[in-house]
């Protein structure tokens, strides 16, 4: 079968490899979908820690085309969607329920071979069943949903209150969604994109900025603002140093700000401590999905989320590479490989 190999820092190939088989408490899945992750880019530049060689892509759906022995809730010609971490059950941090923090983490796509491929192998524990009607395109979307919902579950968004999100990738486009479904009644996005910031009001964003324009950041905080005094919650998506650096001064005060995007492992930021002491800011991070997939799983199965709008492209294993190796294109939100397209 294809796969797209991560085989050392800035290699990344197309190769032909062994089909998998399932082993005991195991699923063989005929990849059906698997979103392209700013994580997958970052894994190729060497800025987040990988195990090479290994087959990357961890946001993935698929049908069971075999089960291996021991297996009891799946079939095969079940759809599923798979939560790539895999916490062992046993240290510390595992048994305090902080899985997504587990000493031993090991994640499929990253440490062991992932879904860029025609095929992969995975534990039962992780899989979740989608329903058969469901475009299986969606199905990939419940991976980055997840990891937003453990930050919107931390962000302890109240009924009436008023969010700032940073960054109109995916990431941010689904928190807008998620906010409003909390009960934010003010959900504000910051994106350069026109597009994207169109896109987000349709999506249930109450106003959206261009934090490149004039007179930003008094336009959205200053007393004849958006949000004057600044918002509830501010949610970083963007994972980049600009938004980081200026998300607590969007804050109220007594406010909270989320850092849910991904900057490359090693880099730095400013922040003035005295600021966020003096207003006592509540500075809260967010890493990846502990006992969110289900419910994102839900989420994307009953359309309460909208994640065909997300789509910019579909492409097949052929173009993987050149599309995980090269940045995003401009005003890309998620690409898509389908194995069946080649």
């Amino acid at each position: 079968m294809r796969a797209v190999r991560l085989e050392a820092t800035g290699e990344l190939h197309l190769r032909e490899v062994e089909r998998p088989s399932p082993g005991a408490g195991e699923l063989l899945v005929r990849i059906e979908a698997c979103g392209i992750c700013g994580t997958d880019r970052h894994l190729f530049h060497g800025e987040f820690p990988a195990r090479p060689p290994v087959t990357l892509g961890h946001e993935f759906t698929g049908i069971v085309e075999k089960v291996g022995t021991g297996v009891s809730d799946f079939r095969e010609g079940m759809r599923i969607t798979v939560d790539p971490n895999i916490a062992c059950g046993r240290c510390p941090q595992c048994q305090r329920g902080k899985i997504n923090l587990c000493e031993n983490l090991r994640a499929i796509g990253i440490q062991k071979d992932g879904g860029f491929a025609e095929h992969v192998a995975v534990p039962e524990k992780q899989a979740f069943a989608l329903p058969d009607d469901l475009d299986p395109i969606h199905g990939a979307f419940c991976e980055p949903l997840a990891c937003c919902l453990h930050g919107i579950d931390l962000a302890k968004i109240e009924t009436g209150s008023s969010v700032i999100v940073l960054g109109g990738g995916v990431i941010g486009l689904l928190v807008v969604q998620l906010a409003r479904l909390a009960g934010a009644t003010d959900v504000v996005l910051v994106t350069r994109s026109a597009d994207k910031r169109r896109l987000g009001e349709t999506l249930g964003a109450t106003a959206s900025i261009d934090p490149g324009g004039s007179g930003f950041p008094q336009s959205l905080i200053s007393r004849d603002g958006l949000l004057p005094g600044g918002a509830d919650v501010v949610i970083e998506c963007a994972g980049v140093r600009e938004t980081v650096e200026q998300a607590p001064s969007l804050a109220r005060s007594g406010g909270a700000v989320v850092i849910l995007g991904v900057m490359p492992q090693g880099a730095k930021v400013s922040m003035e401590p005295f600021d966020l002491l003096f207003r006592e800011i509540s500075l809260i991070s967010s890493f990846i999905n502990p006992f969110t997939h289900r419910r994102a799983a839900d989420l994307i199965s009953s359309g309460a989320i909208k994640v065909e709008p997300l789509i910019s492209r579909r492409i097949g294993l052929g173009e993987a590479v050149e599309a995980i190796s090269n940045p995003a294109r401009p005003g890309e939100i998620r690409a898509l490989v389908l194995p069946s397209l080649g």
